[in-house]
């Protein structure tokens, strides 16, 4: 298994590597192309973790669950249902969630697990499909919930989930790991709120990746976020919020 995070030292300087315990082996290059290490290292005390990739887009599913389509008495559907974040919703571990000026509601966090697409992926088979992603990553998919039923004529997926700082990736890439036996955990102020089974999806990464994909073309660095299940919960200013999966990490963002 590595794990792969970006990082910005005091100089503004911005790379990535793979972690090592208390440092990361810088690499030079492209990620999800041809890199190679430079020989150096960076402690991780003298530097500030990013967003682990910097997607052009966050696609986010809804109801991908069997017991939160079982709560919510929603059928599960035949195709995965889902939104798309754009890439000035991004944030990254330790980054403050900052709640829109002209938005009073009340602000959800939702711990997932994110896929990130390693290379073009366009029409793929769900066979093909785990030859497309590069790894895993956490996932808080914060929703401004009240924007969704704000008016009956059309509910508002995308203003929700839009906003700067709500599309919260990190704290790595995890690669080379089998995420079937895993569960999300997400923490509010230190108390469980969610724990649940990877296994539980109603369509699995690979379904995920091929289904998409035969709607549009899926870039490298693309993060699909596969829904979240039982817990979703509001966020007040002050909160911390921690999202944490075995073998990837912990998450952990301030409400601001």
């Amino acid at each position: 298994m590595k794990h792969w995070a970006r990082f910005r030292l005091p100089d503004r300087r911005v790379g990535f590597g793979l972690l090592r315990g208390e440092s990361i082996v810088e690499y030079t290059g492209d990620l999800f192309g041809e890199c190679r290490p430079t020989g150096g290292t960076v402690a991780m005390s003298e530097c500030t973790l990013l967003a682990p990739c910097v997607p052009s887009k966050i696609i986010g599913l809804w109801n991908n669950f069997h017991a939160l389509a079982a709560k919510i008495g929603k059928a599960e559907p035949a195709h995965p249902l889902y939104f798309i974040k754009p890439s000035t919703a991004l944030a990254g571990p330790g980054d403050i969630i900052r709640r829109a000026r002209n938005y009073a509601g009340k602000v959800v966090y939702e711990g997932e697990l994110g896929i990130v697409i390693g290379r073009l992926c366009k029409e793929v088979t769900a066979e093909q499909a785990s030859g497309y992603i590069f790894g895993y990553t956490c996932v808080n998919d914060v929703t401004a919930v009240d924007h969704l039923k704000e008016t009956t004529d059309f509910e508002q997926w995308t203003r929700a989930k839009s906003y700067d700082t709500f599309g919260v990736l990190g704290p790595v890439i995890a690669t080379d790991i089998d995420v079937s036996g895993l569960s999300v955990i997400t923490r509010l102020d230190g108390v469980e709120r969610q724990n649940y089974p990877v296994a539980d999806m109603i369509f699995s990464p690979p379904q995920i990746v091929s289904r998409i994909s035969q709607d549009m073309s899926l870039l490298a660095g693309d993060v699909i976020a596969c829904g979240t299940s039982l817990g979703v919960g509001s966020m007040k200013q002050g909160a911390l919020v921690e999202v944490t999966i075995a073998g990837i990490g912990s998450l952990r963002n301030v409400v601001g």
